[in-house]
């Protein structure tokens, strides 16, 4: 059985393709998404009040399933459970930085409140099932069993604006403390 929240030693490095180039400095579309707490969140909106978080992921998986032929091959692919984790164990330092924290993937909203729930997540996560967040802001996807996943990366957005992209993501079990380390200059 897969082990999902320990990443394994050997997995390969992403390496930044440049897909992410065109972010710092765009807009946030006014797209309303379904969050695990069952309302819809503009983060448009959101981030006009305060500095939002916003960590994209390709896909968690679910214990007792079988992730993915080839997933460990995937650069920036494994590591979804650990970056939640992580968020989750920094939630009260970003918090304390005046910032808010969403997660968001491309997987169903039930699917991603089973996860919130068994992982204890103290934020919403959103879910982008029909790309329109990801197509509009034309962030950097991959297809993996015909579905189509948001590359890992992490955007920090205020007043409706991407003013830090971190991309790729890796180790993604350390991504917090980076976002942490760059609210805090």
């Amino acid at each position: 059985m897969t082990n999902l929240i320990e990443l394994p030693a050997d997995l390969p490095v992403p390496h930044d393709d440049g897909a992410a180039d065109h972010l710092k400095g765009t807009r946030v579309p006014r797209i309303e998404l379904l969050s695990t707490a069952n309302r819809m969140v503009s983060l448009a909106e959101i981030s006009d009040e305060q500095t939002t978080v916003l960590y994209c992921y390709p896909m968690t998986g679910v214990p007792g399933e079988p992730l993915p032929a080839g997933w460990n091959d995937i650069p920036g692919a494994r590591g979804c459970t650990p970056q939640s984790c992580n968020f989750r164990d920094h939630f009260q330092k970003i918090k304390a930085l005046d910032a808010a924290i969403f997660g968001l993937s491309t997987q169903s909203t039930e699917y991603q409140r089973e996860m919130a729930h068994r992982l204890e997540l103290p934020f919403e996560v959103l879910s982008d099932e029909k790309l329109e967040f990801a197509t509009a802001l034309k962030l950097p996807t991959f297809e993996v069993e015909s579905k189509t996943l948001i590359k890992r990366l992490t955007l920090i957005i205020s007043k409706g604006e991407i003013i830090k992209v971190f991309y790729p993501v890796f180790p993604p079990d350390k991504n917090a403390q980076e976002v942490i380390d760059w609210l805090s200059r």
